[in-house]
């Protein structure tokens, strides 16, 4: 089947599976939301994290490696994929959360908190969770992987499906860039790097205060304006880093 066509698909399933994979993993894991609330992950609106749809893509091209490895032992063969595909997924991650420091002076995650950590975007506690993760993707997920690329192979009227996606992304993606400009714009004007998930919870919070309905799929949907709410909520956030540094 042609390769693009696979990795389209891959990008696909990647982004959907991982934006489930964060909405668990924040419900119930993160200690950035202690009330347990759902919240939309991501930087776009809709069911799908990039970021994943792009892990898959590596690991599905690193793990078709296998069968090129030079080692004999079986062991070191596989401890060698899942240290390399631990090292991509953490590198995809240090480059997406490099470009919105950089481009969007916008933080999406933070790990200062964390031993080790690069600028509060990866630490070896992360990686070595994407080295598990690569290595259950390794033996639960690409087998289903390689029968679902076969699938694919013999009906190709889903990729109608796969290009809808696209459509939807592609519309999603431009929206969510129009409103990082907004807030780059805002965090350029103070001079602050603005933490994206911190917005969206002051956004429910708001939606909450004023009994107005939260959009899951709209989390930055609100009667008041964004920048107005960001003005008056940012001498909060510097009181609370100023106690802080106390």
């Amino acid at each position: 089947m042609n390769v693009l066509l696979s990795l389209s698909f891959l990008f696909f399933a990647g982004s959907t599976l991982g934006w489930v994979l964060e909405l668990v993993f924040r419900r119930f894991f993160s200690s950035a939301n202690p009330e347990r609330k759902w919240i939309n992950p991501g930087f776009c609106t809709g069911p799908y994290v990039p970021l994943y749809g792009f892990g898959l893509c590596a690991l599905y091209l690193i793990v078709s490696l296998e069968k090129y490895s030079a080692l004999e032992s079986l062991f070191w063969t596989r401890a060698l994929l899942f240290l390399t595909g631990a090292a991509a997924m953490t590198a995809i991650e240090y480059a997406a959360g490099l470009l919105g420091l950089k481009v969007l002076n916008m933080r999406f995650w933070d790990y200062s908190g964390q031993w080790g950590n690069v600028r509060g975007l990866i630490c070896p506690k992360f990686s070595l969770a994407w080295a598990a993760l690569v290595a259950a993707y390794y033996f639960a997920v690409h087998p289903y992987i390689l029968g679902a690329l076969d699938w694919l192979s013999r009906n190709l009227v889903f990729s109608f499906v796969i290009g809808f996606f696209y459509g939807v992304f592609v519309i999603d993606a431009a929206h969510s860039i129009q409103l990082a400009a907004r807030l780059r714009r805002f965090a350029a004007e103070y001079g602050v790097v603005l933490r994206y998930e911190r917005i969206k919870a002051q956004v429910r919070a708001e939606c909450e205060a004023a009994r107005e309905k939260y959009r899951f799929f709209r989390p930055f949907r609100s009667t008041r304006d964004l920048g107005e709410l960001l003005r008056e909520k940012r001498g909060e956030w510097e009181s609370r880093a100023a106690s802080r540094r106390r």
